[in-house]
């Protein structure tokens, strides 16, 4: 969270819209991950984010990402970012049935079987649902920030930033509310609310629980979508 400092002439800080420039992600995304406290922040005396240079620096060479040349590694991974992007914002524009777009789902979780079988379950749905992945939480916020989602589905245990961390985030930044949530876990109501409790909009799943069944309850999402459309 970032806090009102004064900013002494020595220190080198950037602006929110310029550290998205740097990491090569949106405005919006730099901005959850300030609130995410991914990236420190203070604000000036006039109420503006200023994020040291040297913070952008560090995450960019940890992540790879970056519009300055970071080896054959950052280019990869700046090139698989922009390609998921890209069919994303083609599967979104485009007509999955003449009924309505294609339902747009995020799952975040960190286990690749779990994905993969997911996936294999929506597949039933044809183009009518696209699916993108994250393993963690801080990866969700980036693709949030580029596209929020029609329909978040997440596990709250992950590494790093964890489920419920990310959840808290987005409702900070009131980019929650339009969302249709699921949170899985095996976390009991009491275990939550000790962990301070999700947001009002997220249904929470019991884990373990299957691929097929969180399918059906996408469908209902689906239908939900082109009754509105």
């Amino acid at each position: 969270m970032s806090q009102v400092i004064p900013l002494g002439p020595a220190a080198r800080m950037l602006t929110t819209r310029e550290a998205a420039t740097r990491l090569g992600v949106s405005l919006r995304t730099v901005q959850l991950w300030v609130e995410a406290d991914i990236l420190p922040a203070a604000r000036t005396p006039g109420g503006h984010r200023r994020i040291p240079y040297n913070a952008v620096e560090a995450l960019a060479l940890s992540t790879g990402l970056g519009s300055e040349t970071g080896g054959k590694a950052s280019v990869t991974k700046r090139e698989l970012l922009a390609s998921a992007k890209n069919e994303v914002q083609g599967a979104a524009s485009s007509e999955a049935e003449p009924r309505g777009r294609a339902l747009d789902v995020l799952l975040v979780a960190d286990d690749q079987q779990w994905q993969d079988q997911c996936a294999s379950a929506l597949h039933v749905f044809g183009p009518a649902v696209t699916l993108r992945t994250a393993e963690t939480g801080y990866l969700a916020l980036l693709q949030i920030g580029q596209k929020a989602p029609d329909v978040l589905i997440t596990n709250l245990e992950l590494p790093g930033l964890d489920g419920i961390a990310m959840l808290r985030t987005l409702e900070r930044c009131e980019s929650i509310a339009s969302l249709r949530v699921l949170a899985l876990t095996d976390l009991t109501d009491s275990e939550l609310m000790r962990k301070g409790g999700l947001p009002a909009c997220a249904e929470v799943v019991r884990s373990p629980i299957s691929a097929e069944s969180i399918a059906l309850r996408v469908g209902r999402f689906l239908v939900g979508q082109r009754v509105s459309v």
